[in-house]
Parts: structure tokens; sequence; C-alpha cells
């Protein structure tokens, strides 16, 4: 037989009831309580790079957050749809992969700009010396070497060719092709390609042996950009907003770490990241390490860094015109970097920036 409530053990219940369930809200943050949030984050690598977030979490900016590597790969797009699918909790790309995924109604936000260009950062199109492909009209049949389809550097084939007079109907007729970029130059010297996209460490590397000459680079046409974010599936932003915004906040970090200290500095920590996680790469390309590129203060995104991109996949037929506004495709909301927290270029904290 069950026990009778009296008025007075009813009240103390339904009260002890009431403070439950407020504590049970506070806790969750708008999404699960903090207790059951992973700090665990799988991700892609790529083969003799130091990313933004495993350089955050060298540093300590990442707090107690881990990352676990599932692998390697040379595709944005492929990184970012992988992010999407959740085999993998953030993955980052190139502005218009990102465009073309949310447009096909993807689960995913972007929540940080992790590389972009400048004067010391951009990917440049190269031909052989004695090349004579000297303009944009030139291209017309060559095939021209990248790192994968439908992502920056196909975009900025297509523009070249577009500010340069070329008919779409002429601009289909240069044809991209995929070559891992640790093979570009030996592609290109080997004349299996004509055109040849090489950055950063590959492009210095390239230049330093000689030989190439570049055709046009992307800092050229369109200056001082953020061009790639790092995206978080949707899920996962909401069951886990404390995690994202320690990750997003450390990575943040991490940029404005790389901005405040001396080159070299930057160079020795990301030689001594790629010794120490053991995937049997080689850290001599890092020496021509020079910038992340990232044009806003702590990698924050703007609505300009999505519009050019929604701009031409709607001419290119890839979308529709008004499918995809900008502001809906990205999130600061996790960025909580202040400009007060900046770090030194002493070394970094074991606080996050908030």
């Amino acid at each position: 037989m069950s026990t009778p409530i009296n008025p007075s053990s009813r009240r103390q219940f339904l009260t002890l009831l009431g403070l439950s369930a407020v504590a049970v809200s506070c806790g969750s943050g708008g999404g699960g309580a903090a207790k059951d949030q992973t700090k665990t984050l799988r991700y892609q690598g790529w083969a003799g790079s130091v990313l933004l977030p495993e350089l955050a979490e060298d540093l300590g900016f990442l707090e107690d957050v881990k990352l676990k590597w599932v692998g390697n790969t040379i595709s944005g797009p492929q990184d970012i749809q992988s992010a999407a699918t959740g085999q993998v909790d953030f993955g980052g790309a190139f502005n218009g992969a990102v465009v073309k995924l949310a447009a096909r109604k993807a689960p995913i936000t972007a929540v940080i700009s992790y590389y972009g260009v400048d004067k010391a950062a951009y990917n440049g199109f190269y031909v052989l010396r004695d090349s004579p492909i000297r303009s944009a009209r030139e291209l017309i049949g060559k095939k021209v070497g990248m790192n994968t389809l439908g992502a920056h550097s196909e975009a900025m084939l297509d523009i070249y060719l577009q500010r340069h007079g070329l008919s779409q109907a002429d601009i289909k007729k240069a044809e991209p092709l995929v070559v891992p970029p640790v093979n570009t130059e030996q592609s290109l010297r080997q004349k299996q390609i004509q055109v040849g996209v090489l950055g950063d460490i590959l492009r210095d590397k390239a230049l330093q042996t000689g030989g190439i000459r570049p055709l046009f680079t992307d800092y050229q046409l369109l200056g001082d950009f953020s061009a790639g974010t790092y995206v978080l599936n949707d899920r996962f932003l909401k069951e886990n907003p404390d995690t994202a915004r320690t990750f997003v906040t450390g990575i943040a970090r991490a940029i404005e770490w790389a901005r405040a200290t001396p080159r070299d500095e930057v160079i020795a920590r990301q030689v001594e990241i790629v010794k120490k996680r053991g995937r049997n790469e080689g850290t001599a390309p890092l020496k021509y390490w020079k910038s992340f590129g990232v044009a806003e203060t702590a990698g924050r995104i703007t609505d300009k860094e999505f519009q050019l991109w929604i701009d031409w996949l709607a001419e290119r037929g890839d979308i529709e015109k008004g499918q995809v506004k900008a502001s809906d495709l990205y999130t600061n909301e996790f960025n909580a970097y202040s400009r007060k927290d900046k770090p030194s270029a002493a070394g970094p904290t074991s606080k996050s920036g908030s």
C-alpha cells in the first residue's frame, strides 16, 4: 500500500523538483549539460603541415579539449563533407565549398576562418620558364594541376579567365586536374601538366629550385582576404556548446599568437609538433612557412568572405541566385577571443582568451 503524502511533504517535494529543474537548465547552456559534452574532436590532418587546431592544442589554448587524428586529406570539400556526415567533428575548406555544401542543406555552420591570402601566403599558377603560356587565352585546352576540384584553386582560375574576357564556353575548355600538392612541382617539370598551382611551402621550395615562373597569383587577383573556414556539425554545436567555444577560441588565440610571435619561433614550434606526432613526415618544407593569411582579427567571419563565392557559384550555375544567404552560413558566437587577452610572443597561457 502507498503511504499518503501530507501537504507539507508535498510542498517540500515540489520545491526540490523545481530546484532540480533549474539546476539542469542552468547546466545545459542551451545545449547538453557541461559534464556530458564531448571533450575530444576527431579530425583529418594534412601531411607535412600543422593545422591551426594542432598548433592551438600544442600551445595549451584548447585547455581540456583534445584532438583525435583519424587520417589525412588533401581535399577541403571532402573534409567538410566528412564533418557534415559525422565522420569527423570538424573540417575546413575554401568558403565556396562551404557555400555549395550549405546549399544542399547540409547541417554545418562555419565558426572561424583558418587560412587566407596575403603578400606572404598565397597560391600561384606556375608554368615552366620557357613555356609559351603568357596570357589567359593561352590556357584554353591546357591542363592545370590543383589539389582538388570545385574549391579555391578552380575558383581563382575561373575569376582570372573571366577578368581577361573569356566566355563561359572558353573557360570550360581549360582543364583543371587533381594533382596531390606534393606531386605538383614534379608533374609540371615532367610536362604532365602545363600549369601547376603551388602555395606557401611547396611554392617557395619550387621557386628556390628555379625554372618556373608565375602566370598569376590569387593575391594579385583579390588582395588580402580570408579564404577558408572551419565548420562544425549543427548537432555538435547544439550538444557541445562549451566544447565548441573552447575549441574556436583556442584557434583564435593560435592565430593571434602566430601574428605576434617571430616567424622563426612559429616555424620551430611547428617542426616540434610534426616530430612529436610521429606520422612519418619530413619537416624540411616547414622552414618556408610565412603566414596563415587570415585577414580578420582572431579569424572572425564576415558576410563578404562568403558573398564573393555565392556570386561566383550562381554565375557558374552551381547554385541558384538567392538560394544561399551569406549571414546564414556562419556564426562568431563561439569565438570568445578578446583583444585585451591577445597572446604575447613570450608564450602561451593556460586560460582561454574570453
